[in-house]
């Protein structure tokens, strides 16, 4: 994988939402911007770790944080996890996986013995400038929203 290099501008990017909004992520110039790849919505670890950004809500509101999702599911079954689920964010949809790439979580992955090309689960946060401030590679479901608090708050206060 090509990951984008800590401290350049973040790879820019205009997908649509669960509900067709388009965002842009110039237009969140000025605030801390959690971006996560997930593969799959309303499978178990996925359901966790948005449940879990979900519950920190206030938390990450108190540091500035506009946390998007981002997947290859289209928009309706984001419409349906968000709603199943009472998702306070963003899921974005990026079905031809040109945002993926453009940050590197497109490739090879192995499961059961099978090869295929997928979605890896990674976490990007870009500063207020719009830089790439850190990458969560090897991201833990259960944990990804302690985890991307404590980073924040000990790096970007």
């Amino acid at each position: 994988m090509n990951l984008p290099k800590i401290g350049n501008l973040a790879p820019a990017f205009k997908l649509q939402d669960q509900a067709g909004q388009e965002h842009a992520l110039k237009d969140y110039r000025g605030q801390i911007v959690l971006i996560y790849f997930y593969p799959k919505a309303l499978t178990p670890g996925c359901t966790v770790q948005a449940c879990g950004l979900r519950d920190s809500s206030s938390k990450l509101a108190l540091h500035g944080i506009k946390v998007f999702g981002i997947s290859t599911d289209p928009i309706k079954l984001l419409a349906r996890f968000t709603e199943q689920q009472k998702l306070n964010f963003s899921l974005l949809s990026d079905v031809d996986h040109v945002v993926a790439e453009k940050y590197g979580v497109w490739g090879l992955k192995k499961f059961m013995g099978r090869e295929y090309l997928g979605l890896h689960r990674m976490t990007f946060i870009i500063d207020r400038e719009g830089r790439l401030a850190h990458i969560l590679e090897k991201v833990n479901t259960k944990t990804h929203h302690d985890d991307v608090l404590h980073w924040i708050s000990k790096n970007l206060q």
